[in-house]
């Protein structure tokens, strides 16, 4: 439900934005970068901050004495390289290739033989390598603004996956939660454009949405309750394009 929320709102704000911005276009000159939508190919490059968490199915049946799993999103960042194909006055093809940091974290919680409970924070760290495809559609220009929403899809590949650690202990400190090195998303996001005067400055938040499993099962007391794991991710960028 809360996947449906995220991307309702971002839909929302995005028709609003375009609709709002399109009907005020053109009633004024405009001013910075006359012509940089002239130009057929533009670079540049992205900062972000991202949030990371999970989507998961879980059946905590499997294991007697686990009697909550949660996952706790944590705070990471994203470095990338633009490059934007002009197709048309509204739409651009856009490949960002980008070195993202993100960190989740899964607290589980054991009943022991006593009565008392037991908690596990297991840390799950990435490096990605991210390779998205997105499609933007973007309002008329108002002045030196415009507003325009994204979407598209993502390769990710995990530079320091895990998931060929051999779990041989039974120490729930020391099990490792393995997941699959690459990992498929679908996107979805809404931003502005901001035509300085030397360069475009955008702000934008987008959420990817993983596609496959992660998870490796590998029968640890960690692994099998969860059933399937997908990867959510939140970024917020911000874009410098001349």
């Amino acid at each position: 439900m809360k996947v449906k929320s995220y991307t309702k709102k971002i839909i929302i704000s995005a028709v609003f934005a375009i609709g709002f911005f399109n009907g005020f276009s053109q009633s004024k000159p405009l001013f910075n970068l006359g012509d940089f939508d002239n130009k057929k190919v533009h670079f540049g490059f992205s900062l972000g901050l991202n949030t990371a968490s999970f989507l998961m199915e879980s059946d905590l049946s499997k294991s007697d004495s686990l009697i909550s799993l949660e996952i706790l999103p944590q705070s990471g960042f994203n470095l990338g390289i633009i490059s934007d194909l002009h197709l048309g006055p509204l739409f651009n093809l856009r490949f960002i290739p980008t070195l993202s940091f993100s960190e989740r974290r899964m607290e589980y919680t054991f009943l022991e033989n006593d009565g008392s409970t037991t908690f596990y924070t297991k840390p799950v760290e990435s490096t990605y390598l991210d390779f998205p495809i997105n499609l933007k559609y973007r309002s008329l220009r108002y002045n030196n603004f415009a507003a325009y929403v994204v979407g598209g899809a993502m390769f990710s590949y995990d530079l320091i996956s895990q998931k060929d650690v051999v779990n041989s202990t039974t120490n729930l400190a020391e099990i490792v939660l393995k997941l699959n090195e690459q990992n498929m998303y679908y996107q979805l996001g809404v931003g502005f454009d901001f035509f300085l005067e030397y360069f475009k400055f955008s702000t934008e938040i987008k959420m990817s949405y993983g596609i496959n499993n992660v998870m490796i099962n590998d029968n640890t007391l960690l692994s099998d309750p969860i059933t399937r794991l997908r990867s959510k991710i939140l970024l917020v960028s911000f874009t410098f394009e001349g």
